[in-house]
């Protein structure tokens, strides 16, 4: 089934969010989500030809679409994407994964790296950077990373991390407070039947990415 279903369910819950439409529409949630975890279920299968995860099924790697609004201005109850999270723990991988978020109006992306990683790790993350900073580059700079993710992404610091001196010649890296590529895809690149092999092509990319971050986490902690 095409994503479509999936991308125009999720646009009109992004207009009407609310619990009384979206128990009116539970049918239609219910075909949106099953579009959605068959293409999961095919990408899952398939990916072995990326990186070598556990097969898991559809809902051990995908979000619930309800937002925890406990601690949010905003307290809108549902999300207006479906995302997933292929890695060794499903869902709740915290290294060497790959995320998926479909959504309406060209917000869908595949996206890895480390993401808001906890203080202990971005330390231990920014003692390896500032060892040896080359095989990172080496990795952020690649033609392939560069034509498909154009830059390292991630929030960062204006200044230098305490203990860094602000003319250490790796100062550009060592802001990253998180490490992260994303590509993102038009609606109508969701829609097509060939969606998966562009996923599957974008997690190949950022496959050196997230092995590099899984590795020192890994390494780190034996």
């Amino acid at each position: 089934m095409s994503l479509q279903v999936t991308l125009d369910f999720l646009a009109q819950l992004r207009e009407n969010n609310n619990k009384e439409w979206f128990d009116e529409h539970r049918a239609d949630y219910d075909i949106a989500r099953g579009a959605f975890s068959d293409m999961l279920g095919e990408l899952m299968m398939r990916f072995s030809d990326v990186d070598e995860l556990p097969v898991l099924a559809a809902k051990e790697v995908m979000f619930r679409i309800n937002r925890d609004v406990r601690f949010s201005k905003d307290k809108s109850p549902y999300k207006s994407s479906m995302s997933a999270l292929f890695g060794p723990d499903g869902r709740k991988s915290t290294s060497r994964y790959y995320y998926v978020s479909i959504e309406p109006d060209g917000q869908s992306i595949v996206a890895s790296g480390l993401k808001s990683p906890d203080t202990k790790t971005l330390k231990m993350i920014r003692e390896v950077i500032a060892e040896d900073a080359q095989p990172l580059r080496d990795i952020i700079q690649a033609d392939a990373f560069v034509s498909m993710f154009g830059e390292l992404q991630g929030d960062q610091l204006k200044t230098a991390p305490r203990g860094y001196d602000a003319n250490h010649p790796d100062i550009d890296l060592l802001r990253y407070k998180e490490f992260m590529a994303s590509r993102h895809f038009s609606d109508d690149d969701v829609a097509r039947d060939d969606f998966v092999d562009d996923i599957l092509e974008t997690c190949r990319a950022l496959k050196p990415l997230t092995l590099y971050f899984h590795t020192i986490i890994k390494r780190e902690r034996a």
